[in-house]
């Protein structure tokens, strides 16, 4: 179901509204965090230029759907928005076209076909969140492939733990233009998530590159 433009309490239209032309910065800053069971993670805070006004133009621009899912024997909403782009469909903003390119070419060795959609979450407050999983839909089940993240707006934490539970082992707060990708067996031997919060937060706009075939 396509939701109506998104009421956001905690948007600043002005804030964001400015700054530089939206636009991937270098990435010779990344640094790797090797994680057990063959995963990595790799994080550059402030990646985007212009990350505040791009957030401003994809709330609007985006055609953000509510979507339900089935708990048990509930009908539960998901607590956030979403969008998705499939392989060949044009981007909301030529400056995320630009940005999957730019992390294709940078990561042409560990995955050679680079990457094909795109994903998009947005997190109105505290309250949105995704619980604990893997993107383990589809090929990356069984082989190792990469999912990089933009962060745009507030930040909010993704914690990762290894698969089947155990305490938080890795904690980013992300948001602003920052980057996160999760590599090697990451999505079939770790699990990530955005927590609900209390504390008074902005909205957040996480986009998320895949390689064809995961989800």
């Amino acid at each position: 179901m396509t939701a109506a433009p998104p009421d956001l309490p905690g948007f600043q239209g002005s804030l964001f509204g400015q700054g530089d032309e939206p636009r991937p910065g270098p990435l010779d800053g990344l640094r790797r965090t090797p994680l057990a069971r063959g995963a990595w993670v790799d994080h550059l805070p402030g990646w985007f230029q212009g990350a505040d006004a791009l957030f401003g133009e994809l709330v609007g621009r985006v055609p953000w759907r509510a979507e339900e899912r089935r708990m048990y024997d509930d009908v539960v909403a998901v607590p956030r928005l979403l969008a998705h782009y499939r392989e060949g469909e044009t981007l909301p903003h030529p400056a995320l076209a630009e940005a999957r390119e730019v992390l294709g070419a940078h990561y042409a060795d560990e995955l050679a076909e680079g990457f094909a959609t795109a994903g998009l979450c947005l997190y109105r407050d505290g309250r949105d969140s995704v619980a604990w999983h893997g993107d383990r839909t589809g090929r990356s089940s069984t082989r190792d492939t990469l999912v990089a993240i933009l962060s745009l707006g507030d930040p909010r934490d993704l914690v990762l733990r290894p698969r089947g539970g155990g305490p938080v082992a890795l904690r980013l707060p992300l948001g602003h233009g920052d980057l996160v990708v999760m590599g090697g067996s990451c999505q079939r031997t770790w699990d990530h998530a955005v927590p609900k919060t209390s504390r008074a937060v902005g909205p957040r706009i996480s986009v998320q590159f895949r390689p064809r075939g995961v989800r």
